[in-house]
């Protein structure tokens, strides 16, 4: 942003020695100028204009920040606020930017505009938050806050160090806000997992005119794909193929991603292709992840080699892909193979995630002693996604005691984790052993721990619906009950019995059946049959923020049959595909 800064920069203050004078200044050099060039050329000419020396720091910044302050030192002996930006965003990546704008209110200097986005940008990346609320508080003493260029800044620190809220405050309150603001706050709250306040903002920039940046574009996407919203992803890819930026690499490469992860990878290996020659480690890595998702190691496996073949390094990301791919596979021996070459033939490190992964893959296969030899081995500290594979993986395959130690593992990281009991109380009430569940009840009530309640959402037209269990807040409640009713009658007459070890504690039959058939996926089902959320041949698509019960699997796989359409469901854990009574996942997740 500093690297712009020239002689009409230039803003006097009454910490200057002298206002500008009319003398016309030098040309400053140009910014593509070697600064040893540029700088023998001012030494020649004996100038001593002070622009031609705060261009110099800046073209010095670039290459080697200590001859820019060697420079400020010795030739700049009145600098003014632009020569002290200038020094400030050579280390705008170090603490040493800190110390010289403290420096520079000594001298003293009031910082403008540009001084204080530097400052924010040099926070952010350090990070020191504390610095940046005294910054903050400083930009409100001098009414520079709201200023597009600080506030951008101060929407970015507070995106950075996880205070979305803050950041929205400070957008909120910029009277006159521009791309780059709307930027900011939307790649911000994207990146703190504030999905649905990201698109909203995306959508009021649209609405108010303001033009969109390859950022904005990008962001929004990923707050699409965090939400698993095709639509949406529909629409901004329209967007940007409008507004031309359909062929940037950062925009498609975030399209990628977003149709990976509403998983529909044929669209995302559609645009991945047409960037291919252009598109980075990054975007390999999102095309491989989309795969991935769906446990389809061959594909993965392939495009890892077809870009080694392109002379690109694969780096940790790609082998995040690969051992997830064999993970949700359910390849253990796979997994092992890839641990080992990431480190023997590649040289990276794997790290805690890459493990997780190894151990995840372990449990499915049913080597539940060896996952945890794994986990007690490895070069990390097992965390709680560790234990909580390995707990899945145990009530899955019935050995209820093993459940129950891990279970008291993860419960070490937060007892009041509520997927720790309910995971181990659906293994006790799968081996019938009613009395583990109601000591497992206990603990939860005395422990104060309630069970994490489930959304479920389904997208019509754009518009997301979010349903809880027994929601009944639905303007078309009747008709979805209604229908719900219907479907479980006829997927009763086809089999479907269910699965009670669902329920934490015994109640009579009729209570359990009614608990069970609420559930908010199945209502979000309900609702996109009702509401045609996708024409015939079309699969219907559901997020669900919780992993999807036992129950709701089972009635899915009937249902589909039922319906005669593909069901699609996104749960915290993977992809589900119900099609013709089966899902792809094998009944293991």
């Amino acid at each position: 942003m500093l690297s712009s800064l020239n002689a009409d920069d230039e803003t006097w203050s009454p910490s200057s020695t002298a206002p500008p004078t009319a003398k016309t200044p030098p040309p400053p050099p140009p910014k593509t100028a070697d600064p040893r060039r540029a700088h023998a050329q001012a030494i020649k000419t004996l100038t001593t204009d002070r622009s031609v020396f705060n261009n110099l720091i800046t073209l010095y910044s670039k290459a080697n920040p200590s001859h820019a302050l060697r420079l400020f030192r010795h030739h700049v002996p009145s600098p003014n606020v632009v020569s002290w930006t200038a020094l400030i965003s050579a280390f705008s990546l170090s603490s040493l930017s800190l110390l010289h704008f403290v420096s520079m209110l000594r001298h003293p200097t009031l910082p403008n505009h540009r001084t204080l986005s530097v400052l924010f940008k040099s926070c952010a990346s350090l990070p020191s938050l504390s610095f940046g609320l005294q910054l903050h508080a400083l930009s409100l003493k001098i009414s520079l806050s709201t200023h597009p260029f600080t506030a951008s800044a101060l929407v970015n620190l507070y995106s950075k160090t996880h205070l979305p809220d803050h950041a929205m405050k400070v957008f909120d309150d910029i009277p006159e806000r521009d791309e780059v603001c709307y930027a900011a706050i939307v790649v911000g709250l994207a990146q703190n997992s504030r999905s649905v306040e990201a698109l909203s903002y995306f959508s009021g920039m649209r609405k108010c005119g303001v033009g969109s940046t390859m950022y904005s574009v990008s962001g929004a996407l990923r707050a699409a794909a965090g939400l698993a919203a095709l639509e949406q992803c529909r629409i901004i890819h329209g967007h940007a193929v409008v507004t031309g930026f359909d062929s940037n690499v950062i925009v498609g490469t975030a399209l990628v991603d977003g149709y990976g992860k509403c998983g529909l990878v044929t669209e995302a290996q559609g645009v991945f292709d047409e960037l291919r020659p252009e598109i980075s480690v990054i975007g390999w890595n999102a095309m491989m992840a989309g795969f991935a998702q769906q446990g389809d190691w061959n594909s993965v496996v392939e495009l890892f080699g077809e870009m080694e073949n392109t002379g690109l390094k694969p780096d940790e990301y790609s082998f995040l892909a690969i051992l997830s791919s064999f993970h949700n596979a359910g390849f253990a021996g796979e997994a092992e193979q890839w641990l080992s070459r990431m480190r023997v033939d590649y040289g990276l490190e794997p790290s805690l995630e890459h493990y997780t992964c190894l151990v995840g893959a372990m449990g499915r296969a049913g080597r539940l002693e060896d996952g945890e030899r794994i986990a007690m081995t490895m070069p990390f500290e097992p965390d709680a996604p560790v234990w909580r594979a390995l707990l899945s993986s145990c009530a899955q395959h019935g050995n209820v005691e093993m459940a129950w130690t891990m279970a008291k593992r993860l419960l070490r990281f937060d007892p009041c984790d509520d997927s720790a009991y309910v995971i181990v109380a659906n293994a006790f009430a799968g081996a019938g052993r009613w009395d583990e569940v109601k000591e497992v009840r206990k603990l939860m009530k005395d422990g104060r721990v309630r069970k994490k309640g489930g959304r479920s959402w389904i997208e019509v037209q754009g518009q997301v619906h979010v349903f809880l269990a027994a929601d009944r807040r639905h303007e078309k409640t009747e008709e979805i009950y209604a229908k719900l009713a219907e479907l479980i009658q006829e997927i009763g007459k086809l089999g479907y019995v269910p699965r009670w070890e669902e329920m934490l504690h015994e109640v009579g039959e009729r209570e359990k059946q009614e608990a069970l058939m609420y559930h908010s996926e199945k209502l979000a089902l309900a609702f996109g049959l009702v509401s045609g959320a996708a024409p015939p041949g079309k699969p219907l698509r559901i997020v669900k923020n919780l992993r999807i019960c036992r129950d709701c699997h089972e009635a899915f796989k009937y249902i589909s049959r039922v319906v005669e359409r593909e069901i699609i469901v996104r749960d915290v854990n993977r992809y589900h595909r119900f099609l013709d009574g089966s899902c792809n996942c094998k009944d293991f997740w």
